[in-house]
């Protein structure tokens, strides 16, 4: 059965140390797709918000 992960941070670092503790943590993986989206939001003149996402489209291997 597949499955998804989401992830969503608000730096693009930490967005990337989430999804390597995720693989690391989860090593029979078949990933199907990975999909990558930035977002900015400007408040106002002093607020500007950034989000950085991934969804993992993914699979556990079954153990034979």
């Amino acid at each position: 059965m597949w499955k998804v992960k989401l992830f969503d941070e608000d730096h693009e670092q930490d967005l990337e140390a989430e999804i390597n503790a995720f693989l690391e943590d989860e090593p029979n993986l078949d990933i199907k797709e990975i999909q990558f989206e930035t977002s900015i939001c400007c408040c106002d003149e002093e607020d500007t918000i950034y989000s950085y996402s991934a969804l993992i489209l993914y699979k556990k291997r079954q153990d034979r």
